[in-house]
């Protein structure tokens, strides 16, 4: 994740690594800066509106620093001493926001109204086990940034989740996508406005709201076929990147940028 020079990356066991150089040189947030020492970091979020606020989804339960990652605190909410997967901050109104919890720890999703002072759990119809990972856990949320209400949850290994009333309801809505093991979500305006949802074999888009879904056709558009991260490139709308490799945990990997809202795909050298 980056800010104006200000690089944080989430590691596995290490915490968050920090630059304010553009990469050149690198520090630690530890225990002295609020941070268990061997924290795992599932997810970072920047909330877009205060640039300077960031979350981190970890093994201990959700972090938030007030200085662009420089300190940290452990949030006593809900989702504490649980490993949070992945958080969201509603694009239109950031004092709405979601995060979800997942292997090890019970699966379920909770949303905040009052930026993550105080959390609940919703009511989410997910799986108690799993093929592969045992507990399934949410690997993405997003919220449509075109309509706040409506919120998507991927979730490894147990499908699509949509909501249309933010949060409140929601459905299966898998389609015609037949694998259930889903590594991340993004909505992104376009044009067209376009859902994507990452499984651990293809890519798969919609245009109409999940009602049809296309797949991209990974093992032969792409150099390699498992995919996890996907993105879009902040003011360009239409410009997504997404990260792939040859397998879990995989040995070489690669990133791919799409300028037309995941219609075609070039490989980034």
């Amino acid at each position: 994740m980056a800010n104006k020079g200000n690089i944080l990356v989430g590691t596995v066991g290490q915490g968050v690594m920090l630059s304010a150089d553009d990469g050149e040189s690198w520090t630690r947030a530890g225990v002295r800066q609020g941070m268990h020492s061997d924290c795992i970091v599932r997810a970072l979020r920047e909330d877009a509106h205060h640039p300077e606020v960031v979350y981190a989804g970890t093994d201990m339960g959700l972090y938030r620093s007030d200085d662009r990652g420089m300190k940290w605190r452990l949030l006593d909410n809900p989702m504490k001493g649980s490993v949070v997967w992945s958080v969201a901050i509603d694009p239109i109104d950031p004092a709405i926001m979601f995060a979800g919890t997942g292997t090890p720890s019970k699966p379920g999703i909770f949303r905040s109204t009052d930026a993550g002072k105080s959390w609940g759990a919703l009511r989410v119809a997910i799986a108690d086990d799993c093929p592969n990972v045992g507990i399934p856990r949410p690997t993405g949320i997003a919220v449509d940034p075109t309509n706040d209400r409506n919120v998507w949850v991927g979730l490894e290994v147990d499908g699509v989740r949509y909501s249309t009333d933010g949060g409140d309801t929601w459905a299966r809505v898998n389609g015609q996508i037949p694998n259930q093991d889903v590594h991340n979500v993004l909505v992104v305006e376009g044009p067209p406005k376009t859902v994507f949802t990452v499984v651990n074999d293809d890519i798969w888009r919609s245009t109409d709201d999940g009602k049809t879904w296309h797949a991209a056709r990974a093992r032969e558009v792409f150099p390699w076929h498992y995919p996890r991260g996907i993105a879009v490139k902040p003011n360009d709308s239409r410009t997504v990147f997404l990260t792939l490799g040859d397998s879990t945990p995989g040995r070489i990997g690669t990133m791919m940028r799409s300028r037309d809202a995941g219609a075609t795909w070039e490989s980034l050298k």
